[in-house]
């Protein structure tokens, strides 16, 4: 490969993707099935133009490759620009976006073959991808919030695609709700670091706030704001709610959203900002215990849910919270290499989880069991994540879970412990997927769409559409770990970082026992859910009766969306704030307007009586007008 990239090629990286949403749009609904050609074929020349940026990034060790900008719109002191950031943390997000959604989109066609809305899905998709994408490459405020927006917008229109469901269009809604508060943050920080410094590219900002040009309480408000929407779309503690209700999209859509798109940016958005997160102990703080009180609260709950997407987005929240610890912690690169190693066994389980469905029509897993015997491939490789997901050696997840552990450790020991414990968590959800998934007898699964009960389809194995994916995944799951033994992944994402920055950055080196404990804690997962699920050496039933008020809290969900739904949303928001407004329409609105159509009423009613046809009457008022005049006149002008 050539060391230098031209600067047009990576602009086709998001717009090939973008085009094929166009093209699918415009010409693809004759002939629905090559929309799918068209997205992978799109989506597969941005992943090759990816790992070219790729090795021109590592010829430069990570440093940006510094493109020009391209000047765009001018309102008074006002210029936008257009412009790319290209390094090693754009180059990595690259590769996991265009890498995982062209696996995606190929496991699509299987998935989503007869469905009525099959072009609109593809071109929903190549959106998403083109949305994720030009996020990644932007180098300005303006440009990222744009995408950022449009990234919300694709998930919308994605995880409410079926919307003749009215669960889809509820979820639909509610993910656009509550991640539209995170962004009003991000919005707020905009606005306020252009008022302070009249800037709006992002390596000016970070120069400035290396340098001390922005003041502490304004850098400390600016990251506030900034964080604030990487809460809302990496469903950070507390506007993670949104996330499981998600679940009601196409399961290649979740997928995608999971692993590579939607909860990944806003890990990104803080990695890309944290130069100025280092300079604020307030805000880097604030990361580290938000980010860990995710991962707990998110694992516990993945405990007791019995959907198994369900479980594997209490999974993806649990995991989103050990990025944000490991970049609030320091370990920038830590935090990343996860995200990286992350996509590709999550991207894998929730396919795993899309196959199981296919087979089955359900995603209860009290409705499944035995199917290692109908499914190995799809065992196999569900397993093989399951694994890496839990830091098992010698998988991925072992890889990038251990320098977080060793940054918690260096850093904050509280919340290494925190991550500690969630290991043991993440390890006991997992398993029990596994074993009431795979393990024991067939349960029966549900009638296909359309079919009467009792007519359960036996499971079978996905095609191989469907089944090379997930091969390929697993693939990476194995062997993308190994990618950092030697610190060439952080050497190629910390290279664009300032000096200043580098120094907050935590260095991480391998700790054997720290490794050695982090295994212990994830094996006695797996073995407390084969104790339980598989062997059924212990009672599942005495177990939440004999923890009754923790498996209630669990299953209601911390009572967050009771908090958020029942209270915030239909008594304080309907009751009080509608019924105000209602009030207000009423005897406001409505008596303003009743009121004037009252005053032209009476008016038109009294002055028609002025028009009698008599002369002498008209001369009189003629007259009384002409008299009153002079009067006034006279009086102002004595």
């Amino acid at each position: 490969m050539l060391n230098t990239i031209p600067e047009a090629v990576v602009w086709a990286i998001f717009l090939l993707p973008l085009s094929s949403f166009v093209i699918i749009s415009l010409f693809a609904r004759r002939w629905p099935q090559r929309s799918g050609y068209i997205t992978i074929a799109a989506i597969g020349i941005s992943f090759l133009f990816s790992l070219w940026v790729l090795d021109s990034v590592i010829q430069e060790d990570g440093a940006n490759l510094g493109f020009p900008t391209h000047e765009w719109l001018t309102i008074g002191s006002l210029t936008l620009n257009l412009g790319l950031t290209v390094d090693g943390l754009s180059a990595i997000m690259l590769m996991v976006v265009t890498s995982v959604s062209l696996l995606v989109q190929i496991y699509s066609q299987g998935y989503m073959h007869g469905d009525p809305g099959y072009s609109r899905y593809f071109g929903f998709m190549s959106l998403f991808t083109a949305a994720m994408l030009g996020l990644v490459l932007a180098e300005n405020l303006i440009m990222l919030f744009l995408f950022w927006e449009l990234v919300g917008l694709c998930s919308y229109l994605l995880i409410g695609f079926w919307f003749e469901r009215p669960a889809a269009r509820a979820a639909a809604t509610k993910a656009f709700v509550v991640t539209r508060l995170g962004d009003l943050g991000f919005l707020s920080a905009i606005l306020l670091i252009w008022t302070q410094t009249g800037e709006l590219d992002i390596p000016n900002i970070q120069e400035m706030a290396m340098t001390g040009a922005i003041g502490t309480v304004i850098l400390t408000w600016l990251a506030a704001g900034v964080f604030a929407g990487a809460v809302g779309k990496s469903a950070q503690f507390p506007l993670h709610v949104w996330l499981p209700d998600a679940m009601e999209g196409p399961t290649p859509v979740s997928a995608l959203i999971h692993a590579a798109t939607m909860v990944a940016a806003g890990v990104y958005l803080v990695a890309r900002f944290f130069p100025i997160f280092s300079a604020s102990e307030e805000a880097i703080n604030s990361v580290a215990v938000v980010g860990g009180i995710t991962a707990l609260i998110a694992a516990s709950m993945g405990i007791v849910v019995t959907d198994i997407k369900r479980v594997l987005a209490y999974s993806t929240i649990s995991q989103l919270g050990y990025m944000m610890l490991a970049l609030g912690v320091g370990g920038f690169a830590a935090g990343i290499f996860h995200l990286f190693n992350h996509a590709f066994f999550k991207a894998l389980l929730f396919l795993g989880a899309g196959s199981v469905n296919h087979a089955t029509h359900t995603f209860d897993m009290r409705r499944m069991g035995g199917l290692r015997h109908f499914m190995p491939w799809t065992f196999v490789t569900f397993v093989i994540a399951s694994l890496s997901l839990a830091g098992i050696f010698p998988l991925s997840g072992f890889w990038s879970k251990d320098e977080i552990l060793s940054a918690a450790w260096e850093d904050q020991r509280l919340l290494f412990w925190v991550a500690l414990v969630v290991v043991f968590m993440t390890a006991l959800y997992m398993g029990r997927a596994i074993f009431l998934t795979f393990g024991g007898e067939y349960r029966g699964g549900e009638a296909p769409p359309g079919e009467q009960a009792g007519h359960e389809a036996q499971p079978h194995e996905s095609p191989p559409v469907m089944v090379l994916p997930l091969v390929v995944l697993a693939v990476a799951a194995v062997v993308t770990g190994f990618l950092n033994l030697h610190h060439g992944v952080t050497d190629l994402l910390e290279g664009w970082l300032p000096e200043l920055a580098l120094e907050r950055a935590t260095e991480i080196e391998f700790h054997f026992g720290l490794a050695t404990l982090s295994m212990i804690f994830g094996l006695a997962g797996f073995i407390v859910a084969w104790a339980i699920y598989g062997a059924r050496l212990l009672s599942a039933d005495r177990l939440r009766q004999a923890f009754g008020p923790v498996h209630r809290l669990l299953v209601n969900k911390y009572y967050m969306d009771w908090l958020y739904e029942d209270q915030l949303v239909r008594r304080v928001v309907v009751r009080t704030v509608a019924g105000g407004l209602d009030l207000f329409d009423r005897y406001v609105v409505d008596g303003a307007v009743n009121t004037t159509a009252w005053l032209t009423q009476f008016s038109a009613s009294r002055l028609r009586l002025v028009q009698s046809g008599q002369l002498q009457l008209y001369a009189a008022a003629i007259f009384v007008g002409v008299v009153l005049i002079v009067a006034g006149i006279l009086i102002v002008n004595p």
